[in-house]
């Protein structure tokens, strides 16, 4: 069985420890599904170099080609892995940004992995007070484990073990969740509510 994981990272700077983490879940989330029997294929959306599209579209309502082949990554995809980086203990706003111009119902029912980085530890609260509400208002299923990284756990032996763990624990969830969940079917929110319609003007009048 093929499984198309979408790895949305919001990292401003190059090398980032946004993209570190985000590489990490997806590596660790990889080992988990292919122990199970899925074989993996996983696309990476990076939104630094979208950033200027992302700002159009949401001036404009018209996305630019390399924008709209990143919601077709999305929107194709059986889960997706989502990292921010912190600032003032809520998620970037290129990353909210983002999502803001997605097409409506593209998350509808998809498995979500949530991870964030900054700078102290104080952030850690960004998973279940910013990301899960956003993630869980558009609709998709949220893993119960996200991952927070703070400079330090970049550094020491100790902190990169505890790191790990942490995210090799909620790699193993979000792969029984991706299963449960099964293949996702791709939402087509035009098409339904073209088949809403045709089905209501074929009603008898009353």
């Amino acid at each position: 069985m093929t499984t198309t994981i979408a790895i949305i990272t919001a990292g401003l700077r190059e090398p980032s420890s946004t993209r570190m983490l985000a590489d990490r879940l997806e590596s660790s989330a990889r080992t988990e599904l292919t122990r199970a029997g899925h074989t993996v294929e996983s696309s990476f959306v990076e939104l630094r170099p979208l950033g200027r599209a992302i700002i159009d579209a949401m001036l404009s309502g018209f996305p630019t080609t390399p924008l709209e082949e990143a919601f077709d990554t999305v929107a194709g995809a059986d889960g997706v892995i989502a990292v921010t980086p912190a600032f003032n203990a809520s998620f970037s706003g290129l990353f909210k940004s983002f999502f803001d111009i997605l097409p409506e119902d593209t998350l509808s029912d998809m498995p979500v992995l949530i991870g964030a980085t900054g700078g102290t530890e104080r952030h850690s609260l960004v998973l279940e007070h910013a990301l899960r509400p956003m993630f869980s208002y558009l609709h998709a299923i949220v893993s119960p484990r996200g991952v927070y990284a703070a400079t330090d756990d970049f550094g020491s032996h100790e902190s990169g073990t505890a790191l790990a763990g942490r995210i090799n624990r909620a790699a193993a969830d979000y792969a029984r969740l991706v299963q449960g969940c099964g293949p996702r079917q791709r939402q087509d929110s035009l098409t339904e509510d073209i088949a809403a319609m045709e089905r209501l003007l074929q009603r008898d009048p009353p």
